[in-house]
């Protein structure tokens, strides 16, 4: 089976579908390295936002082999997080940790240049932080505007969310603040994000979805009427970037 692309949106975004698991997160190692080489090569630097999950790490593993890594210009590349479950950034759900045992800790990369969310703090504390640290990097590039990353990763969960964007919560109406800390009710847990202003404001937005279990919400996110309280993946529409969709074959069953 060979990909399948679909074309351009209404809300501005693509949909490409691959037969598995594996030949999407190649495709995603792929266009990671593109994307690298057209921004450091406009910019001088790199700038993305990694996504925690399954999927991904797949798509990090591959990244760090031979195959890819070389092909990476590691010193002029920044990463950051969309979000970050508040645990220490040793444990084993940190977004941060994941990232770390399956890319960072095998690629070059400069460790000032690695801003990860400080979770082990106080919830708020953690997402000021984060805040004042993307002010302060985005601000040599582009003072007084919103941060522009040069791609920022995204999964979905089968309840639509994105990021710690829940159905539902208040941080998906945030309009001022670029990271906020909130405490999600259905996992009895904190959490730190990205908010839509800022992944809105992305030069690329990239969605990775695999699996049958995402199967019906990925049409409704797709398909259904804009309801981005309850399906907050439809609030990531960025401004003036380019959103795209990569999803697996069991993921996209009901997509024509």
């Amino acid at each position: 089976m060979v990909e399948r692309a679909h074309p351009r949106r209404p809300d501005g975004g693509s949909v490409s579908i691959y037969p598995d698991a594996g030949a999407l997160a190649r495709a995603a190692a792929e266009l990671v390295i593109v994307l690298s080489e057209e921004a450091i090569a406009a910019r001088g630097r790199f700038a993305v936002a990694l996504a925690g999950g399954s999927t991904p790490r797949t798509t990090y593993a591959l990244l760090a082999t031979e195959e890819f890594a070389n092909r990476v210009d590691w010193p002029r590349v920044h990463i950051f997080w969309g979000d970050e479950r508040c645990v220490p950034p040793d444990h084993i759900d940190s977004n941060y940790l994941l990232a770390q045992q399956a890319l960072l800790d095998h690629v070059p990369i400069l460790a000032s240049n690695v801003h990860r969310i400080a979770c082990e703090k106080e919830p708020t504390h953690a997402a000021t932080g984060y805040e004042r640290t993307l002010r302060t990097f985005f601000a040599r590039f582009s003072p007084g505007r919103s941060p522009r990353f040069d791609l920022i990763l995204l999964g979905m969960g089968p309840d639509g969310h994105t990021a710690s964007l829940f159905p539902g919560t208040a941080a998906l109406r945030e309009k001022k603040r670029w990271v906020v800390a909130h405490y999600i009710e259905s996992l009895a847990a904190w959490r730190v994000t990205l908010t839509p202003k800022v992944i809105n404001s992305a030069a690329r937005v990239v969605f990775l979805v695999c699996g049958a279990d995402k199967a019906e919400r990925l049409h409704e996110v797709l398909a259904g009427p804009r309801q981005p309280d309850r399906l907050p993946a439809q609030i990531v529409r960025p401004g003036d970037g380019r959103l795209l969709w990569l999803v697996d074959s069991a993921a996209a069953v009901f997509i024509r």
